[in-house]
């Protein structure tokens, strides 16, 4: 028998982005551009093209960063909702709140996080968690940097049976890759309004009181974190790549201005940017309308309107 077909997902945008500082206090962190393009429509553009066009975007940190980049969908080909969280309400309970927007909220679907960009087989996963008879899949890869990341423990039938916390005890884990097939009645004992997590809260709680009912979908699928500064840096830097552009400053953001005696290698520059006659910027983050005066000099910095930040990054 063919499974169905997910067509929704609710994706997870309304966090904080506290690693991230200080570039998340310009834009909520799925706003923020990867090579040119803004995260969220790189992972919209990822769902639409495995044919799921039905999402809810939930909100709390700068909705405006946003609302005003993917609009209602329609110029990516997908139909957008919002679900606004007065207080941020967790990775349970921001579903929980989301779902009655989905254009089907009987039916299944993803969630999906909203700082990593990944090319998962949606079909496969969605095959696998229907055949397992599952009520949650998570989206797995083995978990190669467990002492920077927790995991997910899986036995040998995919069943999760714990999610250790980073360190030795995650070796021989697997890592979460930010997507996950759920129904609403996973979310149903869910308070409204409260801020409530999946993992280490209601999906723990699920594993106790019915083993097998949280699964894993592991898989070689491609993952890229953008947790923090550095992890930032190196996921901008491998898109950039992957278009053939070696120089971060080719992907630049809208309206942008560099004068033609200006230097600019291995940098990132977002929208409004100007770059005076003479200046040096190398190896840099340019936020959103920085103005670099002529004759500067600005080497591994991150430029954030009139204040200058470090970039320790390890290339």
């Amino acid at each position: 028998m063919t499974p169905p077909k997910i067509r929704q997902a609710i994706l997870l945008t309304a966090g904080l982005g506290t690693r991230l500082r200080p570039l998340s206090d310009v834009r909520a962190k799925p706003a923020i551009p990867v090579a040119g393009m803004p995260m969220i429509h790189r992972i919209i553009a990822g769902l639409a093209s495995q044919d799921v066009k039905d999402l809810v975007l939930n909100l709390h940190h700068l909705p405006a960063t946003l609302t005003s980049i993917v609009g209602d969908g329609s110029d990516q080909g997908v139909r957008v909702r919002y679900s606004w969280e007065p207080r941020i309400l967790g990775s349970a309970g921001g579903p929980r709140q989301a779902i009655p927007l989905l254009r089907a909220p009987g039916e299944l679907f993803f969630v999906v996080n909203g700082d990593t960009i990944t090319d998962v087989d949606l079909a496969a996963m969605t095959a696998a968690h229907v055949t397992n008879g599952a009520v949650v899949t998570l989206a797995l890869v083995p978990n190669r940097e467990f002492l920077r990341y927790g995991g997910v423990a899986l036995d040998s039938e995919l069943r999760v049976t714990g999610f250790p916390r980073r360190g030795p005890s995650a070796e021989g884990s697997y890592h979460f890759i930010g997507v996950q097939i759920a129904s609403a009645a996973v979310f149903d004992e869910v308070p409204a309004g409260a801020p409530v997590n999946s993992i280490g809260g209601i999906y723990d709680d699920l594993i106790a009181r019915s083993p097998g009912s949280v699964r894993g979908f592991v898989s070689d699928a491609a993952f890229y974190d953008v947790g923090t500064v550095e992890d930032y840096w190196k996921t901008a830097r491998a898109f950039a790549d992957r278009q053939g552009t070696a120089d971060l400053a080719e992907r630049h953001g809208k309206h942008v201005r560099i004068d033609p005696t200006a230097r600019v290698t291995r940098s990132i520059l977002w929208d409004d940017v100007t770059v005076g006659a003479g200046a040096v910027v190398e190896d840099c983050i340019l936020t959103d309308g920085v103005s670099v005066p002529a004759g500067a000099e600005y080497k591994r910095k991150i430029l954030l309107g009139g204040t200058n930040f470090e970039l320790r990054t390890e290339n």
